[in-house]
């Protein structure tokens, strides 16, 4: 027998306009149609540009971007809900289920050997890829480049060469430093970095654990460097010549004071250097910090992306995600990056190197000349551990200032343990 016709079954006499959009909600309903504009929620405010790129070379798919600074807070909760995130943190125990798996489109046209490799497997579970990365920042310290002759190496430096080369540059007066190298004390991401050189190794679970005796190790040490280096110990009176030194002069940014040879290095990290005014850049050089072994860590907040597993809108976050991870559009973006002078103040892509390796090796040294000589070996850079999604909050509040009081207390030591579950008492639903 045969089975009615759409019109047979609703009425033949129904007008043609309302038979239209009957049809259309009855395929909606069913899951049949996809909408062609899909949403991106990101930290990274580049993205709403590279958004708008890719709405202008094609007119089939539309992104439309939601910035918002704490970005995974809310992720799995009501309003507009994302078809695609784009930022930090996503890879913790309580985002990265929100993620549908990416490995079909790893199997089309994004060359995953492209990638980083460390970073790329950072973004599986179970073997399965839910999260690309798209951009990382390394620690870096700068100088002057009329000192470049006073360091050893040529792109990587230790904290041991930190601490010797900035001992023989300290220059002193009158019980008062006139001139230093360097001193821990003055940037606590510098002691952070430290201690992630000695393994303390900061890393999700349940909240947060690491290696205790590692962190302990890194904190004697850096008291040791500050006091062995930094204060003249023929009179306990001038304990406090470092701190001394930073009342006098850090009033000036300390880049500026590498420049003019007040001090020999600044800790800044690559997104920090690279935008830094064009005749500051001119006149620094830089070494990426790194263990006694090679070892390169890289800043905790590395970008990652992810599709969200209840998209409604697969094939417009496909499309947009095939356009980003190609490495003829993020050259475009990097020269229009540029033409703009976007570069002045954003660095690289989404605010840092590229993960895609071909990239950054290939493709970065022709906007960014600094990096000619610099560029470090993939084997030597060592991704973070995944972290809490609220990791910074922790680590401002929390770990930073622990860092501080320990440096300057040297023994003592106070229970960080301790200090982590009053913070989570506190701020339970951060």
């Amino acid at each position: 027998m045969r089975k009615p016709c759409f019109s047979e079954t609703f009425g033949s006499g129904l007008p043609r306009k309302l038979l239209v959009i009957l049809a259309a909600f009855l395929l909606a309903s069913c899951g049949f149609w996809e909408p062609h504009s899909a949403i991106l929620r990101t930290d990274r405010p580049e993205f709403a540009i590279y958004a708008e790129y890719f709405n202008s070379s094609q007119d089939e798919y539309r992104i439309e971007t939601r910035y918002t600074a704490s970005l995974t807070q809310g992720l799995a909760g009501a309003g507009d809900s994302p078809d695609i995130v784009v930022g930090s943190w996503l890879k913790s125990a309580s985002t990265r289920s929100l993620f549908r798996p990416l490995d079909y489109l790893l199997k089309k046209e994004i060359n995953g050997d492209a990638f980083y490799s460390r970073l790329l497997s950072l973004g599986k579970i179970d073997e399965k890829q839910y999260l690309l990365p798209v951009a990382f920042n390394i620690p870096a310290l700068a100088f002057s480049g009329s000192n470049s002759s006073l360091l050893p190496g040529l792109f990587v430096i230790s904290p041991g060469e930190i601490k010797e080369t900035g001992r023989a540059y300290n220059r002193e007066s009158g019980g008062a430093f006139t001139q230093m190298g360097f001193s821990p004390s003055w940037n606590e991401e510098f002691i952070f970095v430290t201690a992630t050189l000695f393994n303390t190794g900061f890393r999700e679970a349940e909240p947060l654990d690491w290696d205790h005796q590692a962190l302990e190790e890194s904190i004697r040490y850096i008291y040791a460097w500050i006091n062995d280096a930094n204060t003249n110990n023929a009179n306990a009176n001038n304990a406090n010549m470092e701190n001394d030194f930073a009342f006098k002069y850090f009033f000036i940014p300390q880049p500026k004071l590498a420049i003019s040879g007040r001090v020999l290095f600044c800790y800044l990290e690559s997104s920090e250097f690279f935008t830094l005014a064009g005749e500051q850049q001119d006149s620094l050089d830089f070494r990426w910090i790194a263990g006694n072994d090679g070892t390169i860590p890289l800043v905790e907040n590395t970008t990652y992306y992810g599709i969200s597993r209840t998209t409604r809108a697969k094939k417009a976050a496909d499309a947009f995600t095939l356009w980003f991870f190609r490495e003829d559009t993020q050259r475009l973006l990097l020269e229009e990056s540029k033409r703009r002078r976007m570069n002045e103040t954003l660095f690289g892509i989404g605010g840092g190197f590229s993960a895609m390796r071909t990239v950054t090796e290939q493709v970065f040294p022709r906007y960014y000349p600094g990096l000619l000589g610099h560029m470090p070996p993939e084997a030597a850079l060592s991704p973070p551990n995944i972290l809490p999604h609220n990791w910074m909050a922790i680590k401002r509040q929390v770990i930073l200032p622990y860092l501080h009081d320990r440096i300057r207390s040297g023994n003592g030591a106070a229970d960080l343990d301790r200090r982590l579950a009053d913070w989570f008492r506190i701020n339970r639903d951060q």
